[in-house]
C-alpha cells in the first residue's frame, strides 16, 4: 500500500470540500480550486478528513494513489496558506521593479523584459534583486517561476542571471584555467 496514498488529509477549519464523481472542489479563505482526478481513484470525506483509496494493486492504480492524495493535499494547503517561490537576480546592472501589474526586468539585454500578473499569480519585487511569486495553485506558481527564470537563467562562468533562492550554480573556470601554456 502506498505510504503517502493511505495518509488521511486533515481539513482545517474554514475549508469546504465537495466531491462530485471524480471532480474535487476545495474552497477556502484564499480562493477555490477544482481538479478532476482519474476515475479509478475513490475520494471520500469522512468527518474532518479526506481519504483516497484505490480499487486494486495494479501498477497504474498504485502510481495514481499517492499522486491523487498529494494533489488534493496541495489544493487544501493552497486555499489556506498559499504557495510562493522566491527568485534572486544576480549580475551588475540586473534589477527588477514592479510597475502597476507588470514586473519590469533589466537583464542586460538592449530592452526591458516585462511579465504581467495573472488572476492566479501575484508578483512582488520587495527589492531590486528579489522576485516573489505567490498564488494558491502550486503547479501554476512553479510554472510561472520557471518562465521568469527562463528569461535569463544563471550562467556557469560568472553566475549572472535569475536563480531560485537557495539554488546552487556550479562555477566553471574560464579559458585561462589550469594547464594553460603560454
Amino acid at each position: 500500500m502506498s505510504r503517502i496514498g493511505r495518509k488521511p488529509i486533515n481539513i482545517p477549519a474554514g475549508v469546504d470540500v465537495k466531491i462530485n464523481g471524480s471532480e474535487v472542489t476545495v474552497k477556502g479563505p484564499k480562493g477555490t480550486l477544482t481538479q478532476t482526478f482519474h476515475p479509478k481513484m475513490t475520494v471520500a470525506v469522512e468527518g474532518s478528513e479526506i481519504l483516497v483509496t484505490r480499487p486494486d494493486d495494479e501498477k497504474e492504480s498504485r502510481s495514481l494513489h499517492g499522486l491523487t492524495r498529494t494533489l488534493i493535499h496541495n489544493m487544501v494547503v493552497g486555499v489556506t496558506e498559499g504557495f510562493q517561490k522566491t527568485l534572486d537576480v544576480q549580475g551588475v546592472g540586473y534589477r527588477v521593479q514592479k510597475q502597476g501589474k507588470d514586473l519590469v526586468m533589466n537583464l542586460g539585454f538592449s530592452h526591458q523584459v516585462t511579465m504581467s500578473d495573472t488572476e492566479d499569480i501575484k508578483i512582488e519585487a520587495p527589492n531590486p534583486n528579489t522576485i516573489v511569486i505567490s498564488g494558491i495553485d502550486k503547479q501554476k506558481v512553479g510554472q510561472f517561476a520557471a518562465e521568469v527564470r527562463e528569461k535569463r537563467p544563471p550562467e556557469p562562468y560568472k553566475g549572472k542571471g535569475i536563480r531560485y533562492a537557495g539554488e546552487y550554480v556550479r562555477h566553471k573556470e574560464g579559458k585561462a584555467g589550469k594547464g594553460a601554456k603560454g
